[in-house]
């Protein structure tokens, strides 16, 4: 093997960039060489066109053949008519695509770098191109050069391009300067650059390893983590040892920071050595201290006759409840605050309407709201009212935060809230601020199904606090006995087996299948042909794969490859990292965005994609957002999602691969969401043996919380005064 060497040529294509780390495979055209030569390593900032010179050595790889290994770069402007054209032409300027840096090119020759950089306005000779465009090209060129100057510095920490441009658009000109003196800032302010790539960074610019800044990131990193997993908080000593192993240091530098942190207040510690970030802790505290203040504060809309209305609603709609059904309703019309929770087929949804028909008959002005877009739209289909989300319903600005809260509370004076086991502590707390003291509030929710994605066990907690009105409803009715969706969705949490066969127009399918590779090609099949051609359905938006995991034969990731591969339609693409997108992709968001109001979950289409200004426009359930291709690493392809994210939302066709490789995440609660997502049929894909396992694992996973716990020890009001 050479070492040593260094070659220069010109970037014909990029074959790979992974965004996360900026390792890049490449194509380059040297003089001396015949063929392309094959170039790998570190290049986060190089675009198609860019003059290179390269150090690093060859290498001949079993499966790839002859390669360049990269050991370090530098970057020269093209020179050539050719050159220029496929550098423009790559990407690299936004309003500057290929047809355009085909026409730029023509005009203005050899000359046309030095036309964008001193002459800008002579673009407009260009046809295509007028004053907006010039802004957009001149932006562009500039902030290009200030992120290359970024990425020059960043490059040997391994820090990618779309890494250098978030940096550059969060700190400007003085990006440099803030990572040389704490390059940690960048894990707390800008998201995608978490504790390790910050760490890296920070070595490599000889931070000491003990040093104060680095710790305090680790233990903010640490209590991210665990919040990630559901957490509030974290034991001291879980957290000194999850912080030790992070950091590779002994636990005293750790607990000399702990105290420092708390001294500062970026930590708050509560009862039993809890550590909490203060997000997290005001949020608790004030989930709790709302419930009081709701609960002690009277209602003139509380009726101490709920029955006798209930009879008279019952008359008047010519409908009947059931004796649960007419006791929550009768909870709800005389109690402050009540939870109604229940599974699949037992009437959540007509009881819940009952509770609607009794307030508007008392003439109170009711508010519906639920977590996501798709359950809210539910909610308004079912009930005939207008339903938001709940950042809807809080009015967010970007610039602002929720405009709607503890100063400018909700006009209302009963608040329903649908799909509550989704809602995450801060979330709650952002919505009970916003509640008047003297409204009335329901929530509504299947505590069976998996815990919000986020912290906290809102809905359970609040439930075993035992404070507020609780009716579970168990009687499955008569119309829904039919369905082995909801047969089965019961059995899983009474911890019986599964039903597999049943009549011939069932909604529950078994397809046993062993080898996971055979697995997902069936899962294709399905998805593809057979579900589309016996259910006239459409298989993008129809038909969702849902996966207990990520990664796999059967994970959403390779589920996601393949379905794509097949319903793509491959007319128009932007590439990001490892994936391609193309107009019609099904995509997820994996972030809360306010700036777009799209939140972690939501899934849209893609409608639209701008090459020249390297844009998507993605349709979510009730508006369209524009991304930028810096923001790509905001979505996924949404084919197949995990069973956590599909939390809230269902799907008239559900395929999901059971396996016994998911057996870390084989649980009751997840293959129960599972089944309750799909309206008009399930299909398992898999075997009984790992559905066997999972619906024997009853074990919930602790999250730490103290909220059951603030609320019981409140003085609350043992009974709520009713008129």
């Amino acid at each position: 093997m050479q070492s040593n060497k260094v070659i220069s040529g010109v970037i014909e294509r990029i074959t790979f960039v992974n965004h996360e780390n900026g390792y890049t495979v490449a194509k380059l055209k040297s003089r001396g060489y015949f063929d392309l030569i094959t170039i790998v390593g570190n290049l986060p900032s190089v675009n198609v066109g860019a003059i290179v010179t390269l150090k690093g050595e060859w290498k001949v790889d079993s499966k790839y053949g002859r390669q360049f290994i990269v050991s370090s770069y530098e970057e020269k402007l093209p020179a050539t008519i050719a050159g220029i054209e496929k550098y423009l032409g790559s990407g690299l300027i936004k309003g500057i695509g290929p047809v355009n840096a085909r026409r730029i090119v023509k005009a203005f020759k050899e000359d046309t770098l030095r036309i964008i950089e001193e002459e800008t306005e002579r673009l407009l000779e260009v046809e295509g191109i007028g004053p907006k465009r010039i802004e957009m090209i001149k932006a562009a060129w500039e902030e290009q050069k200030e992120v290359k100057n970024i990425m020059i510095f960043l490059q040997s920490h391994g820090v990618s391009t779309s890494y250098g441009v978030k940096i550059y658009k969060t700190y400007g000109n003085d990006s440099i300067k803030i990572v040389q003196e704490n390059p940690y800032k960048l894990a707390d302010d800008i998201w995608g650059i978490g504790f390790r790539t910050a760490d890296r960074i920070a070595q490599s610019l000889g931070f000491d390893t003990k040093s104060y800044e680095r710790i305090r990131s680790g233990i903010m990193y640490v209590l991210n983590q665990l919040s990630n997993e559901g957490h509030c908080f974290a034991y001291r000593d879980q957290l000194i040892e999850e912080a030790d192993r992070l950091l590779e240091v002994e636990s005293g530098p750790v607990e000399s920071a702990i105290e420092k942190m708390l001294e500062e207040g970026s930590l708050i510690k509560d009862q039993e050595d809890a550590l909490y970030l203060p997000v997290f802790y005001h949020s608790e505290v004030g989930v709790a201290g709302r419930i009081k203040k709701i609960l002690e504060t009277d209602s003139v809309f509380i009726h101490n006759d709920a029955g006798k209305l209930l009879s008279s609603i019952e008359a008047k709609n010519k409908v009947k409840y059931e004796a649960m059904q007419r006791e929550a309703i009768q909870k709800a019309g005389s109690s402050k605050f009540t939870i109604l929770t229940g599974g699949p087929g037992t009437g959540k949804t007509f009881t819940t309407l009952g509770m609607i028909s009794l307030y508007k008959m008392l003439g109170a002005k009711i508010l519906l709201a639920a977590p996501t877009g798709r359950a809210a739209k539910r909610m308004s289909e079912v009930t005939g009212m207008e339903a938001k989300t709940i950042h809807r319903l809080l009015e967010y600005k970007p610039a602002k935060g929720y405009t709607v809260n503890e100063d400018n509370p909700l006009k209302c004076d009963v608040l329903i809230l649908d799909e509550v086991s989704m809602v995450d502590l801060i979330l709650m707390y952002n919505l009970l601020k916003a509640v008047p003291d003297e409204a009335i509030v329901i929530l509504v929710g299947d505590i069976d199904q998996l815990p919000s994605v986020g912290a906290g066990n809102v809905l359970r907690d609040i439930i075993d606090s035992e404070a507020v009105e609780v009716v579970r409803l168990t009687t499955i009715f008569r119309q829904a006995r039919g369905s082995m969706i909801i047969t089965n969705a019961h059995r899983v949490n009474q911890g019986r087996s599964l039903l597999y066969t049943g009549h011939r127009n069932r909604d529950f399918f078994f397809l046993e299948e062993q080898d996971p590779d055979r697995a997902a090609q069936l899962i294709v099949s399905l998805v593809t042909q057979r579900l589309p051609n016996y259910y006239k359905v459409d298989p993008v938006r129809d038909i969702q794969v849902l996966c207990p995991m990520l990664k796999g034969a059967t994970g959403a990731h390779n589920i996601n490859e393949l379905l794509q591969e097949k319903l793509a339609s491959k007319a128009c693409s932007i590439k990001y990292g490892g994936t391609t997108y193309y107009i019609g992709d099904k995509v997820m968001q994996i972030k809360n965005n306010y700036d777009k109001n799209v939140f972690n979950g939501d899934i849209g289409f893609i409608e639209a994609i701008d090459r020249e200004d390297r844009t998507i426009t993605i349709s979510f359930d009730d508006r369209t957002v524009k991304y930028d291709h810096t923001e790509l690493d905001e979505i996924i392809l949404a084919y197949a999602s995990t069973v956590h994210k599909s939390q809230g939302s269902e799907y008239p066709i559900v395929v999901a691969p059971l396996s016994t490789q998911h057996y870390i995440m084989l649980q009751r609660n997840l293959i129960y969401t599972c089944i309750t997502r799909a309206k008009r049929i399930f299909v398992l894909v898999g075997t009984k043996q790992a559905a066997a396992m999972a619906i024997r694992n009853n074990k919930i996973a602790k999250r730490n919380t103290m909220l059951a716990e603030r609320i019981r020890n409140l003085e609350l009001p043992s009974i709520v005064e009713l008129n």
